[in-house]
């Protein structure tokens, strides 16, 4: 399995607590082709069936007005996206509440994600661990089940 893991920027060229509408213009413009480009190239070479695409960030943002031109940071409600890698397409799991602030139907964990995710690269999320301060750890600790709704 591969995993195609592409960074556009530090955290701060989206951290748009100002003037969202031009900051994130402008990084979609900058965004949009190229991630297109990656998911045709992936497709048309037979790569995107064994080759796993997350998209996403750290945060979603509030559907109101922060200090008038920005938005705040929103951890209980925001959009990622998972595609090929035994994903399926054109699968939309979960909503919002009707302005966008709290997640309301099929929720899901940051856990949830990191196990469907783990799942797709062929490893279970409850044998994976990791050595940390003498003890063993696992990213999925406190929960996580895969969400089998999104994979094949």
């Amino acid at each position: 399995m591969r995993f195609v893991q592409i960074y556009m920027g530090s955290g701060s060229k989206w951290d748009a607590h100002s003037d969202v509408e031009g900051n994130h213009s402008h990084r979609c413009r900058e965004s949009d082709k190229p991630i297109a480009g990656l998911l045709k190239d992936l497709k048309r070479r037979k790569m995107l069936d064994s080759t796993l695409v997350v998209w996403g960030g750290e945060f979603g943002r509030t559907p109101m007005s922060e200090s008038g031109t920005g938005r705040d940071h929103n951890p209980y409600g925001f959009t990622m996206w998972l595609a090929g890698g035994g994903i399926k397409g054109g699968v939309s799991h979960g909503a919002t509440d009707e302005v966008g602030l709290y997640a309301v139907e099929n929720r899901v964990h940051v856990n949830d994600i990191h196990a469907t995710i783990l799942d797709r690269l062929g490893l279970d999320h409850k044998k994976l661990t990791y050595l940390y301060n003498g003890r063993n750890e696992r990213a999925t600790i406190n929960g996580g089940k895969v969400i089998r709704e999104v994979t094949l």
